[in-house]
């Protein structure tokens, strides 16, 4: 039995997040149909994140097992040659037996973009938030050392009665560059993120920016632990899975 690794790069406008749901096309029936269609058997896949509705991705990292011998670049190239035009195989790679995607990631990066003018071009209305409000970016960039470092993110988890696992996450990183046409990309590494989690903090930044809270809140909000003094929640389509850090 082979053990597959998949890096998977998607635009999720058009689904429902990754999971399989009866009811909406999702990333992973996607793939999964792709895969039976080439392997002729059904094989049951993996991904480091259960990524939402609308939520993009550049490094999704996803494995499966089969008993097909085919030569990994002809998978790539047979399923990139099915697969929708908004889904694509980056590379495959035959990992340990015990190799698992969920298992053996020691952190992730997500990319958040946004266009920061009073018009968004429509070139980037499916992966960019558009603020037509002006961003004071040294006030964002102000706010961002109170977040780093290991902390309790329940202010920053929505519906925190469906996460049973430890509040405490440790974010190693959040940086800013600006990109051409006014916008703004913010970039947020840790070991690991709770429910809309990325999308609470990247709100809340902008409200930093537009003068709705003040830096010197966070550790307020992060010690009262309460999801209403922090900001509104981003929306998904400006959200990607930059990349996964794999252990193996």
């Amino acid at each position: 039995m082979r053990n597959i690794k998949l890096i998977v790069c998607y635009e999720g406008t058009r689904y429902l997040g990754w999971q399989k749901n009866q009811d909406a096309p999702t990333i992973e029936s996607a793939l999964e149909r792709a895969l039976f269609q080439i392997l002729r058997e059904k094989v049951e896949l993996q991904a480091a994140s259960r990524t939402d509705a609308g939520v993009h991705a550049q490094g999704q990292v996803v494995n499966f097992k089969t008993e097909h011998l085919m030569d990994l670049p002809l998978l790539i190239r047979s399923l990139n040659g099915v697969l929708p035009q908004d889904i694509r195989i980056l590379s495959a790679k035959e990992m340990p037996p015990d190799f698992h995607p969920t298992l053996d990631n020691r952190g992730k990066e997500y990319l958040y973009q946004i266009c920061n003018s009073p018009f968004q071009l429509p070139f980037y209305r499916h992966i960019s938030w558009h603020v037509p409000t002006p961003l004071d970016l040294k006030q964002i960039e102000k706010a961002i050392p109170h977040l780093l470092g290991n902390h309790d993110f329940s202010a920053f988890c929505n519906d925190r009665a469906l996460w049973t696992r430890s509040p405490f996450c440790t974010l190693e990183s959040i940086s800013l560059e600006t990109l051409p046409h006014h916008r703004l990309q913010i970039a947020v590494k840790g070991d690991h993120f709770l429910y809309k989690m990325v999308r609470n903090l990247i709100g809340t930044l902008v409200y930093i920016g537009c003068d709705k809270l003040n830096p010197d809140q966070i550790p307020i909000i992060l010690d009262n632990k309460a999801r209403s003094l922090a900001g509104v929640t981003a929306p998904a389509h400006g959200l990607s899975l930059n990349k996964v850090l794999i252990e193996k």
